[in-house]
This record gives C-alpha cells, sequence and structure tokens, in this order.
C-alpha cells in the first residue's frame, strides 16, 4: 500500500477504468487482493464443483447408457484429479495469472469431456443432456469469477467445443442445431455483459477500500505527528514505549536525550512567533538528521525534543546527543536576543535497562540532566551519572 498515494486512488476514481485496468500501482495492489480472495474459495468451489460435476452421474446412466462407462472415466478419472491438481497448484503458485489459467482450463474441460463422449451416443436424450453445459456456463462465469478478459476466452472456448461437438454427434437437423447456437450465444452475452458490470463494481468497491484504508492511515499518521515539526507527538509515546517495553523484553537497554532549545522564550519575544517557528523546524530538521535510524524522535513540548535510543548505551547516547548539540550550533541562526549571539541547545543524557526502570524513571532523570547542563552554562551535554539517579 506504501506504494500509492491517496492522490492517485483519488485520480483513478475521477478518471475511471472503462477498460477494466488500474494504473500500473494500483492495478498491482488489486491483483494481489483478487488473487488472495479467489485462492482462499478455492478450495470450496473445487469441492462444490466437482461434487455437482460427479452427480451427472445418475444423468449418464438414464440418458446416455450406451457410453456410460467411457462418462464415468471422463468424470471421475480425468475432471476430478484435474480439480484437485488445480486446489494444490493455486495453493503452491498462488497468483492471479495462474488462477485465471486453470479456471480456464476447468470450465473447458467441464464442457468438453462429457461432450466428447456423449457425441457418440445413440441416445434419443442428446438434446436435453447438452443443455446440462448451462451449468458449466454458470459456474464459470458466477462461481470462479475469474478477470474480464479471461471469461471472454473461456466463453468463446466452451462456445466452439460445445457447437463442435453437437455438430459432430449429427444428432441435430440445421433447425435445431441453430437453435442451440441462438441459445448458447444468448446466454454468452448476457453472461458477458453480468461480468462485465460485476468486475466494475468489484473494481470499484476494492478502489473505496483502498482510498478508506489510505485514509486512515493518513489520519493516524497525522493524529502522531507534530504539524509544525513533523515529528512524532506526545500522543504517540504509547505505542512507542510499548514497542520498547516489551513483556518478552527483545530490547535491553534504552537510551533517552531530552533537550531544550537555550532561551528560546526570549528568542520568540524579539523574533516573533513566525521565525520561531522556523527556528523550531530547523531545530528538528537537524536533530532528525543526526538521529536518523538510530531512534525515535518527539516534540515533547514547546521547544523540548525527547529522542528514544534502543539498544543503545550511554557512551553512544553521549556521542549522538554532541553531534547534535554541535550540528545545531552550526546552523548560525542568528539570536538578536543575545547580541551577535545564535541559538544553541542543551542536552540532557541518560539510560538504563529496560528491565529495572520505567520510561518515567528515565525522563525524570534525563530532565534533570538537561537542568545541569543548563546551569552549566548552556550549550552543553550533560549525561546523569549513577549517584544523579539515586537523587531522583
Amino acid at each position: 500500500m506504501s506504494a500509492v498515494t491517496l492522490e492517485e486512488v483519488d485520480r483513478q476514481i475521477l478518471n475511471g477504468f472503462r477498460f477494466l485496468r488500474f494504473k500500473p500501482a494500483i492495478e498491482k495492489l488489486f491483483l494481489q487482493d483478487y488473487a488472495a480472495n479467489r485462492v482462499r474459495l478455492a478450495p470450496i468451489w473445487a469441492i462444490v464443483g466437482t461434487l455437482i460435476y460427479d452427480l451427472v452421474y445418475f444423468g449418464d446412466r438414464t440418458m446416455m447408457a450406451d457410453v456410460f462407462s467411457q462418462l464415468v472415466l471422463v468424470r471421475f478419472g480425468i475432471f476430478t484429479p484435474f480439480a484437485l491438481f488445480s486446489v494444490i497448484a493455486l495453493r503452491r503458485w498462488p497468483n492471479a495469472l495462474n488462477y485465471d489459467l486453470l479456471a480456464i482450463c476447468v470450465a473447458v474441460l467441464g464442457v468438453s469431456l462429457p461432450m466428447s463422449v456423449a457425441m457418440h451416443s445413440g441416445s434419443p436424450y442428446l438434446f436435453v443432456y447438452q443443455n446440462g453445459n448451462v451449468a458449466a456456463f454458470l459456474f464459470f462465469v458466477i462461481a470462479l469469477a475469474p478477470r474480464f478478459p479471461t471469461i471472454l476466452i473461456g466463453l468463446v472456448l466452451m462456445c466452439a467445443v460445445q457447437f463442435t461437438t453437437t455438430k459432430l454427434s449429427g444428432a441435430f437437423d440445421d433447425v435445431v442445431y441453430t437453435g442451440i447456437i441462438t441459445f448458447y450465444v444468448t446466454l454468452t452475452t448476457f453472461l458477458v455483459l453480468s461480468a462485465y458490470f460485476t468486475e466494475h463494481k468489484d473494481r470499484l468497491n476494492f478502489l473505496n477500500q483502498l482510498r478508506g484504508s489510505l485514509l486512515h492511515v493518513q489520519l493516524e499518521q497525522k493524529s502522531e505527528r507534530d504539524e509544525l515539526t513533523g515529528l512524532f507527538n506526545r500522543h504517540s509515546l504509547d505505542r512507542v514505549r510499548a514497542s520498547i517495553w516489551r513483556k518478552n523484553g527483545e530490547i535491553a537497554s534504552v537510551a533517552v536525550i531530552m533537550l531544550d532549545i537555550d532561551r528560546f522564550k526570549l528568542f520568540n519575544d524579539v523574533h516573533g512567533h513566525v521565525e520561531g517557528d522556523e527556528c523550531i523546524r530547523a531545530v528538528c530538521q537537524c536533530i532528525s538528521r543526526e538521529v536518523a535510524g538510530n531512534g525515535t524522535t518527539f516534540r515533547f513540548g514547546g521547544e523540548e525534543i525527547l529522542v528514544l535510543l534502543p539498544d543503545t548505551n550511554c557512551e553512544v547516547a553521549s556521542a549522538i546527543a554532541e553531534r547534535t548539540r554541535r550540528s545545531i550550533e552550526s546552523l548560525a541562526i542568528h539570536h538578536r536576543g543575545l547580541g551577535d549571539g545564535h541559538v544553541t541547545a542543551s542536552l540532557g543524557v541518560t539510560c538504563g535497562k529496560t528491565s529495572q526502570e520505567t520510561l518515567e524513571d528515565l525522563l525524570k532523570t534525563a530532565d534533570a540532566a538537561l537542568y545541569e547542563a543548563k546551569r552549566a552554562g548552556r550549550n552543553t551535554v550533560t549525561v546523569a551519572r549513577p549517584s544523579a539517579k539515586l537523587l531522583q
């Protein structure tokens, strides 16, 4: 889903898809969904379809007595094993193309096997018997429901088999044979139209579901992100905390960096809130670059930034904090409230084992370290010592 944007889906809905084809990225997702749904239902349809198909055994015995043994062979010796093979093949290679190919094979075999035998019968019931293939046409289009091009190909092949075998049987005069052709052509026409509109509706439903999913993801992201900086907000802290402090203890330790922009209130008073917002954005972008994939960065409050670094010791966390401090200083954002000074930041660092300390404990310790950095003259990094933790 990440490869498709909400805007692309909206454009697809607006532009339509008369030829039952989406833009490549959306089509790929549709085919994945199509294959997953069809493969999941394939065993059910294989059982139901084969059972109905083999139950015609009783019709074979009464109407086609002279070729009964051959019909038993093709039904139970060829079609039934092939239906089983189809399910196994789809389980092994579950994709849209394989499903469509097997659906065509099942449909064509379903018509051609009994008719290739029945055409040699001298039974007076052949006209009634061949009408039973209507069930195969309906099963192919409605139950198996492959994609529209597959249905077109399958129906043409099924009609070709039906017309050829009934002609070669020699059991029908021209009037009856024309009636058979007219009947199956009419049936096929209605099935084709039905298949087109059904797939069009299915594709539209897919687009709407995809749009809903993307909207949900977008809303979730907005609810977890700070609008100004793009960093995670405090609302998302519980989710990240849960991923770090898991019961199975996959993450043994965590480091915490608490950062505060020095004299930011004075910066806002002198420069105004517009420049203040730009300053926060620039600083947060700088922090994100330095932290990168090592951890998660949050806007914890006003100008206060929190960084959580899973499986990171104090030495590494201190090095990241120091690089961040220097990077912010190198931005050289002029702070007129300090004369010729520039925007800097103070950082407090601590670390601990997830089995021994809670996030709240580490936040208190990091905040205390940040306060020490402020007291030490700002624009510095302070790492909490064990004794400092004991005082909390």
